[in-house]
């Protein structure tokens, strides 16, 4: 939803009317992911996408009927038939989506604000059941102010939702919950749509190299924030890696020991230095964190010369098990964007648990 912050400030200072339709579930294969969110205004203007294009003209006559009766409401839509203009999914799924009156009460601005500080926020709304569309914003740091604002109707209702918005924040996660009126636990009388608004996730690169240019370059296109380190200074420069997000000169371990508390299972670290002087304290300070994903750039001879080194250095089999060395997956890359494409590709198929296959080579649903 953030997407939509500029034109829902506008609208908001000309009092136009709007709703907003966003995605809250998926069954089987769907083109958005939950929190995807569309807004319209009363005289139609439409920004954002919750289909790709799929359903948008339904979505707009569904959030028009919202504005008039203001009456939220969820609605679905599944796949469509073999008719030409028949509204549907033609990707064979169903989408679940909540459309709602915008009404931005005194949870908008701090929600803004969060964002823009890229502090941990989340947004949760009563979809279904008593007091449909109130929502409880949640903070993970009560420097930026109190750690929750609004309410869901109920205390333990509020109490129960904040612990799982929590749990989805740290995950970098959004999702529908069902609950018992006061938060019950194994009920359905309540659902709640938690959507995360996590900073982005972080990829520290260790080697000032020409791979971690090239690699730094697709990261910034996922969306990571790149920190590139390197104990030499003549490398280490702002000309050399000018998408970096932070330069820091200095030696991996230390960078870790002051970062590592920081990284969660959305993080990565790429070791791409070929130096066992800088190699093997970079693993191990990973390892001690608990970062989703630890690479190591070498050949298959450097792998095993850095391997007796990391044994040495105290490393047992469960930290050999995480690290993936040598880095990315075998697509034959040879330059150094063709290496990044690999290396990025594999942290994707970590995150997803995937066994990677071509495509075309499998059956069943593209999509989760």
């Amino acid at each position: 939803m953030k997407e939509l912050f500029n034109p829902l400030d506008r609208w908001l200072g000309s009092a136009t009317p709007a709703a907003i339709a966003r995605v809250i579930d998926l069954d089987g294969s769907g083109p958005r992911l939950p929190g995807a969110a569309m807004a319209v205004t009363v005289d139609q203007d439409v920004r954002g996408s919750v289909s790709g294009g799929c359903v948008e003209g339904a979505v707009v006559i569904e959030a028009l009927d919202v504005i008039e009766s203001a009456t939220n409401r969820v609605v679905s839509f599944g796949y469509s038939d073999d008719e030409a203009f028949a509204v549907g999914l033609t990707c064979g799924g169903t989408i679940h989506l909540f459309i709602e009156t915008f009404d931005p009460a005194d949870w908008f601005e701090p929600l803004k604000a969060d964002v823009a500080a890229e502090r941990a926020v989340a947004l949760a709304t009563v979809i279904e059941g008593p007091n449909a569309g109130r929502k409880l914003l949640v903070r993970t740091d009560e420097a930026s102010g109190p750690l929750t604002i609004g309410s869901l109707g109920d205390k333990g209702l509020d109490r129960v939702v904040e612990r799982d918005a929590r749990g989805e924040l740290a995950a970098g996660q959004s999702g529908l919950r069902h609950y018992g009126e006061h938060g019950e636990a194994r009920e359905s009388d309540v659902s709640v749509f938690i959507e995360s608004f996590a900073p982005p996730p972080q990829m520290l690169i260790f080697g000032a190299v020409d791979f971690t240019a090239a690699l730094a370059r697709v990261a910034k296109v996922l969306g990571y924030r790149v920190i590139v380190c390197d104990a030499r200074e003549v490398f280490a420069t702002r000309q050399r890696f000018p998408m970096a997000d932070d330069l820091v000169v200095d030696w991996p371990d230390r960078l870790l020991t002051e970062l590592g508390e920081g990284l969660g299972p959305r993080d990565a670290v790429c070791i791409l230095t070929h130096d066992a002087k800088f190699d093997v304290p970079a693993v191990t300070g990973a390892l001690a964190t608990d970062v989703g994903y630890i690479g190591v750039m070498g050949s298959r001879r450097t792998h095993d010369d850095r391997t007796k080194r990391l044994v040495d250095a105290g490393v047992d089999e469960a930290g050999f098990d995480r690290l993936r060395s040598p880095i990315g997956l075998d697509l034959g890359a040879r330059t150094p964007e063709e290496t990044a494409i690999s290396i990025v590709a594999e942290i994707i198929a970590e995150r997803t648990g995937r066994t990677v296959t071509s495509l075309s080579a499998t059956t069943g649903p593209i999509h989760d």
